[in-house]
């Protein structure tokens, strides 16, 4: 079999990360820009496509590709049923690209394929089982159950939004939910709202707490305790074998890490106690996630 070339998009709110890859997902060609968009996603489909062209300029045709994109992801039907981040409903964007390109596209959701990548190769690899939850903006999950991720047509995984029992509005509408008190943004703006100083990012209140400032680490407290609930939701339910925490705010590692496991430890009672590590790719993940599903196809 000759060497394939395929090429992988991770289409985010603010811009698109593509790669070349080849057959060992070693990236040949990147390339990062903002994303271009529009309400029916034919703007994103052509940057798709230029960004394709330029890719292969001086290597060749690709095989495959893989596009990614956030929300709720349909990729049965190939449609982004919603983004907030891309300001779409409905937009059939696996159709859109198909109609474009002369390969075959791949088309999933970013969390998913970021998930499918720490599974296979990174964080998650040798489990069966498994939970990959990136926080960020917001908190999504992928959630591979057998070897295959399990998408229920873009409903599966949010786990931002299961009620673990506090009093603040979500961007959803509803009460108590996860993304709300966990989130990297929400952990920003609940020290800027206690304190008055502003935050960044979340990352930026861990960095906070970890030089002692009190405020900083009761925020920090409360969204670890709350994200430990929801893992117990998960655990509960799924029984992973193991659960991946990645985003900017498990950089700092055990620091962040134990007190998830400590407090998700001392409320299972016959629930098995699934192995917490933090995801190991990175901003590459998606990018490798895709790239793996355009392999797939290619082959």
């Amino acid at each position: 079999m000759a060497n394939k070339l395929v090429a992988a998009f991770d289409v985010g709110g603010t811009s698109v990360k593509a790669a070349l890859l080849d057959e060992d997902l070693t990236v040949v060609e990147r390339l990062r820009e903002p994303t271009a968009r529009s309400d029916d996603g034919a703007t994103t489909a052509e940057l798709v496509v230029d960004q394709i062209a330029r890719l292969t300029e001086r290597m060749g045709a690709v095989a495959a590709a893989g596009v990614v994109v956030p929300g709720i992801v349909d990729e049965d039907a190939g449609i982004a049923r919603f983004s907030a981040n891309l300001g779409w409903r409905e937009v059939p964007l696996g159709a859109l690209l198909a109609q474009r390109l002369p390969v075959p596209v791949a088309f999933g959701h970013d969390v998913t394929a970021g998930g499918l990548a720490e599974f296979r190769l990174g964080a998650a690899r040798g489990f069966s089982g498994a939970v990959v939850i990136p926080v960020g903006t917001g908190i999504a999950g992928a959630l591979l159950l057998d070897g295959r991720p399990y998408r229920a047509g873009g409903q599966a995984g949010e786990i931002g939004h299961i009620d673990v029992g506090h009093e603040l509005r979500c961007g959803c509408g509803a009460i108590g939910c996860l993304e709300a008190i966990a989130s990297a943004s929400a952990i920003a703006r609940r020290f800027r709202d206690r304190t008055g100083r502003a935050a960044e990012g979340g990352q930026q209140v861990v960095d906070a707490a970890r030089a002692g400032d009190a405020d900083a680490a009761v925020v920090l407290k409360e969204a670890l305790e709350a994200l430990a609930k929801g893992i117990h939701t998960l655990v509960t339910l799924l029984a992973p074998e193991v659960v991946v925490l990645g985003g900017g705010l498990f950089a700092a590692g055990p620091f962040v890490l134990d007190p998830v496991r400590e407090r998700l430890s001392s409320t299972l009672t016959f629930q098995r106690m699934p192995e917490l590590r933090v995801a190991e790719l990175g901003d590459e993940a998606g990018n490798l996630g895709a790239g793996l599903m355009a392999l797939e196809l290619a082959r």
